[in-house]
């Protein structure tokens, strides 16, 4: 299912040194900083590489984050502010505003900007995943695990590190609470899509997909709303991905709890679910079209190319002759006016953000290490502020070329 999720660009950075000199003035200062250094390249580069796997993305953070936390930790025994968070200025462009970066000269700031685009290699991942032709059971659950490691890793921000920020979020920009409920929302939209297709594949009973596909949904409708009140020019693309998305799965609820009531011999309320379907079905085409054409940010997915979309479209059919000749036959019921309300719960595959945790403090530091880092010895690097209209080079992502669709998320 290549080219089935949406993907906003990776954040691009400037190059930072950690070249404090006279600051930095014992041998272990100074090699704290050089590993920074070394240990931020190697991360930046694991960003792009497509033979990247959580495993390896999982060891690079774990060096960078684990040095970088020095400059946040209270390290000297306090509680007081650590002296070397304000030292080092970071520039960080957006993934929705191009590539006009903003600067902060904060290691939180960094700490989040990073964690993000940490975040954002997972879902490209899962997406990655997802596209290959034949995806296996282990191969879903890692798609799966990584859209709700996405969520986790945009939770924990949003509620650890971003309100510790002196600067506040600027307004329509990444760390601003509409972009990153949006995030959220998604990650765990979508990784119920992998539920989903499970289940459909299985053959789980209808009433379960139903619910599953009516809380995804929902999902989508609350991402759209979200973004509501954002910029159309870098949102507008973004959310005519999560309107096709809602309009597709409330198709696939309404298709479901038709099959649900037929064998409930309720065909007449059957027929009227499945009209309901069909209507929602040909609006998430019409959307497929209107997203293509909207100018944006990010990957252009292709949902309606997919056969997993298709087959919908075959079952709605198919579904709703099959309801209207046995109506013809056997029920002679009278089709509602009204479609259905809608009250479906899931009680299993719902999918929740995972907790995410930063690593231990590396052992480089220590007090006495800390305490060698000394700001009346020398200037701090990067003073001067960061001109806002400057451009930061942007992340050359690798294209990913589609594979014959299999179908479904899980084979």
């Amino acid at each position: 299912m290549a080219h089935w999720f949406h993907r906003n660009p990776l954040k691009a950075t400037a190059p930072v040194s950690f070249n404090f000199y006279g600051v930095a003035s014992s041998p272990a200062a100074n090699k704290i900083c050089n590993n920074l250094r070394t240990d931020r390249v190697r991360l930046l580069e694991m960003f792009t590489d497509l033979t990247c796997n959580p495993d390896m993305m999982k060891n690079a953070t774990d060096a960078y984050f684990s040095l970088l936390q020095g400059f946040i930790s209270f390290l000297d025994g306090t509680t007081q502010e650590n002296k070397m968070r304000f030292i080092q200025n970071f520039k960080w462009t957006d993934t929705l505003q191009g590539n006009v970066p903003s600067a902060q000269q904060d290691a939180i700031f960094e700490l989040i900007s990073m964690s993000y685009n940490v975040a954002i290699w997972y879902t490209k991942f899962a997406s990655r995943m997802a596209g290959k032709e034949n995806v296996t059971e282990a191969e879903a659950k890692d798609v799966h695990r990584s859209l709700k490691m996405a969520a986790g890793i945009f939770k924990h921000l949003k509620e650890a590190h971003i309100p510790r920020l002196i600067t506040p979020a600027e307004k329509g920009r990444d760390l601003e609470a509409r972009v990153i409920d949006a995030y959220i929302i998604q990650c765990q939209a979508e990784a119920q899509e992998v539920t989903i297709a499970r289940a459909i594949e299985l053959k789980h009973n209808a009433t379960l997909v139903a619910a599953l596909s009516y809380e995804t949904a929902n999902f989508y409708q609350k991402a759209n709303q979200t973004l509501h009140t954002l910029d159309p020019e870098c949102s507008n693309k973004w959310k005519k991905y999560f309107q096709l998305k809602m309009h597709f799965y409330m198709a696939y609820a309404y298709c479901y709890h038709g099959q649900t009531l037929l064998a409930s011999d309720k065909c007449g309320e059957a027929i009227r679910s499945l009209q309901e379907a069909e209507k929602c079905y040909v609006r998430a085409e019409e959307l497929c079209k209107e997203y293509r054409q909207t100018k944006g940010p990010g990957t252009t997915a292709r949902p309606s190319e997919q056969l997993f979309f298709l087959k919908l479209g075959a079952l709605v059919k198919n579904t709703l002759e099959k309801c209207q000749r046995e109506n013809g036959f056997i029920y002679f019921h009278k089709v509602p006016e009204e479609a259905p309300q809608l009250e479906l719960k899931a009680s299993y595959g719902l999918a929740e953000p995972l907790a995410f945790e930063l690593p231990p403090l590396s052992d480089q530091w220590s007090a006495e290490v800390y305490s060698t880092f000394d700001l009346t010895k020398g200037a701090k690097s990067d003073k001067a502020k960061a001109k806002p209209e400057e451009e930061v080079k942007p992340m050359k992502e690798p294209d990913l070329k589609p594979q014959k669709d299999t179908g479904c998320v899980v084979s």
